[in-house]
């Protein structure tokens, strides 16, 4: 079964065949490779090989066309774009296939391609790639070169981030790379350069990823990341792999393959303000300046800029598909200036839905943006996230990870599916940026009996910390579990253990809320539930044992929980 299909969009591209072999030599996936050659054959003829299919236009019909031809004949469950003058990383179809989510548009670490040397055939000086030469610096040639391909993917720069400011014009966001939220092994994105870009065959369909109504070539780059963010997904930079790309901006024999007019790249930016900035993509569920802020402070834009903006977006019609609702997703800052909350909510949805049902109307009252990540679609929160995962260890800490990438506060409160929250509990405010935070405060009750437990204990649906601080964790938690496997004694706690195993040197602190979170235990928890002191091989862990038959706050729960579950459901 083919799992991605490349699509090469290629007009009088020298080096088409050398791009094509060199994917051919790296590729570690079920991976096919689709090549449209727009306007003219291939010169010099691309491999003939049983991964490799062509597509013939005799006219040109322009880049996007021609990606959108590739992408019907396309098998695979992804489909990524590449440039015809690029080289790739060894697996890299490998490593962003297990590196994907289906909600997601991600791109590899773009290196510069150095592709070929002049050399002067009468001396022997070598020139870095360009026009024809007309004259040799060392000697007397005027006339006898030739090209020495190297096909080098240049360790230094690599582009790691990137951005648009309000013309729209593509931007390199270098700074963003430095930022903790851009550390790390794979990194949100504001925008994209347009030369490669993967996505599911699903996706690229559904949001119309190359909108011919651009014209044939422009703000690429702009338009996929703008359709994916704004749309509910996601564009991630995968670091653990990388292409190469050629840069052609010297004109002449060594140009762009098609015509630049200052009309059409003109045509293009209007389309992409039209579409971005007036908020009309079909099936959009975020606002423009949603993705500003995200990335705030962001080049190019100013303070007024980002007004102007909001203030635009106030008279835009809303899409019959955008839910005016998560457009009440808090900036990265209040207006005092105090940073602000966020909920991070994961679920196998497995519990009982009378259990589920109660969490959320608890969890609603907070009045806190809620990212929900879940393993089928539900409608819960400012945004749902689903996963085509398997319940397990690792999916949970993806969960988490997807959560925090999708959500836009400074302080997150991770939830459950099977927690009972009181209001108390989001009162906290974290008074360190790089310590873990866990509410120690929490009753476990039977969901059949209603009997009631209290002892004291750190666990991950207690955790509150900053959210830089959380993505650094769990990118590196993730990286850890796929490359070794789960551990316990590496633990499910951030900041909780000393051992050797453990993924990071943070520690935590605990704080206990007013009135207590009642944990629900009904025998599809993914932990184990354990109601004796003799269960536990450490006793230090029974510290404050309690049982009782009611839950402070609360009231009487034993004989009662499920009365008390219908009554928080209404």
């Amino acid at each position: 079964m083919i799992e991605l299909s490349i699509l090469i969009p290629a007009r009088r591209e020298m080096f088409l065949a050398k791009t094509i072999e060199n994917i051919l030599e790296n590729i570690e996936a079920d991976t096919e490779i689709i090549a449209v050659l727009d306007g003219a054959p291939a010169d010099p003829p691309i491999p003939d090989h049983p991964r490799v299919t062509s597509l013939y236009h005799q006219e040109s019909i322009g880049q996007r066309a021609a990606t959108n031809d590739a992408a019907r004949l396309a098998r695979g469950k992804y489909v990524m774009k590449l440039d015809a003058h690029c080289s790739v990383d060894k697996g890299f179809d490998r490593i962003m296939i297990d590196g994907m989510h289906d909600d997601w548009t991600m791109v590899p670490i773009m290196r510069n391609l150095h592709a070929f040397d002049w050399v002067c055939k009468k001396c022997g000086h070598r020139r870095y790639q360009g026009r024809t030469p007309t004259e040799c610096p060392e000697c007397d040639n005027t006339t006898d070169f030739e090209r020495d391909i190297l096909w080098i993917g240049k360790s230094n720069p690599q582009s790691k981030s990137y951005c648009f400011d309000p013309e729209p014009h593509f931007q390199y966001f270098r700074e963003f790379s430095k930022r903790p939220e851009g550390q790390g092994d794979i990194t949100p994105t504001m925008g994209l350069q347009g030369s490669c870009f993967m996505l599911t065959l699903k996706k690229y369909w559904e949001l119309g990823i190359c909108d011919e109504a651009f014209g044939g070539w422009g703000s690429q780059g702009i338009e996929v990341a703008a359709r994916t963010w704004l749309t509910g997904g996601s564009v991630m930079v995968n670091h653990k792999t990388w292409y190469a790309h050629m840069f052609r901006t010297q004109g002449g024999d060594f140009g762009f393959p098609y015509s630049l007019s200052q009309n059409k790249v003109n045509r293009a930016k209007r389309h992409a303000h039209k579409i971005f900035f007036e908020n009309t993509i079909p099936g959009q569920v975020r606002p423009l300046s949603w993705l500003v802020e995200k990335f705030w402070p962001v080049q190019g834009w100013t303070d007024e800029d980002l007004a102007t903006l909001k203030k635009a977006e106030t008279s835009s019609p809303n899409t019959e598909e955008a839910p005016p609702k998560v457009v009440d997703i808090k900036p990265a800052k209040t207006a005092d200036g105090k940073p602000t909350k966020g909920i991070v909510y994961y679920t196998d949805n497995r519990p009982d839905p009378a259990i589920m049902k109660a969490c959320q109307k608890q969890l609603e009252k907070s009045g806190l943006p809620i990212v929900s990540v879940s393993l089928k679609p539900m409608k819960f929160g400012n945004q749902n996230i689903v996963l085509d995962l398997e319940r397990g260890n690792l999916t949970m800490f993806k969960q988490i990870l997807a959560g925090l990438e999708a959500s836009t506060a400074d302080i997150i409160f991770f939830t459950e599916h099977d927690v009972l929250y009181d209001q108390s509990h989001f009162k906290f405010d974290p008074p360190l940026r790089n310590v873990f935070y866990y509410n120690q405060n929490a009753w476990r009750v039977d969901a059949e009996s209603g009997h009631a437990l209290f002892h004291y204990s750190s666990a991950t649906s207690g955790l509150c910390a900053y959210r830089e601080l959380l993505l650094e964790h769990y990118r590196k938690r993730v990286q850890m579990v796929e490359d070794s496997g789960f551990s316990r004694r590496m633990g499910y706690e951030p900041g909780t253990n000393r051992r050797k195993e453990r993924v990071d040197d943070h520690t935590s602190e605990v704080w206990m809320s007013e009135f207590p979170n009642i944990d629900i235990r009904h025998g599809k928890n993914l932990t184990r539930s354990r109601w004796s002191k003799d269960q536990f091989r450490n006793q230090k862990y029974t510290k404050g044992w309690k049982e009782s038959n009611e839950v402070p706050g609360w009231g009487i729960t034993e004989g009662k929980f499920t009365e008390l579950l219908n009554r928080l459901s209404e």
